[in-house]
């Protein structure tokens, strides 16, 4: 794999380098440490004074980062530029064909929330790449992860399952596959389903059992692209909110990593759809975000 690891030198950039390590990377595969010098709003002198200062610490920050995860295997690139950072990064994606970009949020001590900070959120909206946020959470390495992947059959739900395929998982990991089942007859209120003759409660019975065959053959669609990977793998078909029903199986399940397509519009750059950005701003534990690739049609 060919992986970037945005680094601004806070401890939550050196827990997504530390993220890392749980994986089983190989010689073959490289991780891209990259670190962007913000532009200083300033013109004169002042400024190529303030760029030096900063720049100063460059070198450490991406050491330091480095040293986090120094029992990989994979080969190491160091690199440091100067611009707006989600462009860079967005750019140095692009560049280097990265299979995935990795990048830290940010937690708040006592509060049940993750704030992504706007670097992050930004290179969530303007990427066509798969994005790994990752969040304060217990210790991960060295153990065998729980996955939850939330997928609907789409193209982004592949895509996302192709990026599960590929990431080396050790060995004992756990994989739950949900698929959220829309229902055609949701809309009508409970207090007037006893007004349901014999003959539309045949058909309400009818649609149900279409609906769950659907959300098996998504499930046994995801089941043959990632199975291999995992040790084991269940499906789980919910109905309600998909948002709520993501976040709340991932509580169910404890997971460790919570994997999500983006569908976003079509022939718009990386926009990010409104259940994975939800998912991603109030998941506990790391995300997944799989897009597929923009073409320039």
């Amino acid at each position: 794999m060919n992986i970037l690891l945005a680094t601004d030198g806070s401890t939550f950039s050196d827990a997504a380098a530390t993220f890392l390590t749980c994986f089983g990377f190989k010689e073959k595969d490289t991780i891209h440490l990259f670190h962007v010098v913000s532009t200083v709003p300033y013109e004169d002198d002042f400024r190529q004074q303030v760029l030096q200062a900063i720049r100063k610490f460059s070198p450490k920050i991406l050491n330091a980062c480095e040293e986090c995860i120094k029992n990989t295997k994979a080969t190491i690139v160091k690199d440091e530029v100067q611009g707006t950072p989600e462009d860079e990064i967005v750019k140095k994606a692009a560049e280097i064909d990265a299979d995935l970009i990795v990048m830290g949020a940010r937690g708040v001590k006592g509060m049940k929330s993750v704030f992504l900070g706007s670097v992050t959120r930004a290179v969530a909206a303007l990427t066509d790449r798969p994005l790994l946020v990752t969040k304060p959470s217990p210790e991960v390495s060295g153990r065998p992860l729980k996955v939850l992947f939330a997928t609907d059959g789409s193209g982004a739900a592949e895509a996302t399952a192709a990026v599960l395929a590929s990431l080396p998982f050790p060995p004992g990991s756990e994989l739950t596959i949900l698929t959220i089942a829309w229902s055609a007859v949701a809309d009508i209120p409970e207090r007037y389903a006893m007004e349901i003759n014999d003959t539309m409660k045949t058909e309400l019975a009818k649609i149900r059992l279409a609906e769950s065959e659907g959300g098996k053959k998504i499930i046994d669609q995801a089941k043959a692209q990632v199975a291999g990977n995992f040790t084991a793998v269940h499906g789980l078909i919910k109905g309600g909110d998909p948002t709520m029903e993501v976040l709340k199986t991932a509580d169910e399940v404890k997971a460790d990593l919570v994997a999500i397509g983006s569908r976003g519009l079509k022939g718009v750059k990386g926009m990010l759809g409104s259940v994975s950005r939800r998912v991603l701003g109030r998941a506990l534990c790391t995300v997944l975000i799989g897009k597929e690739r923009t073409t320039n049609d």
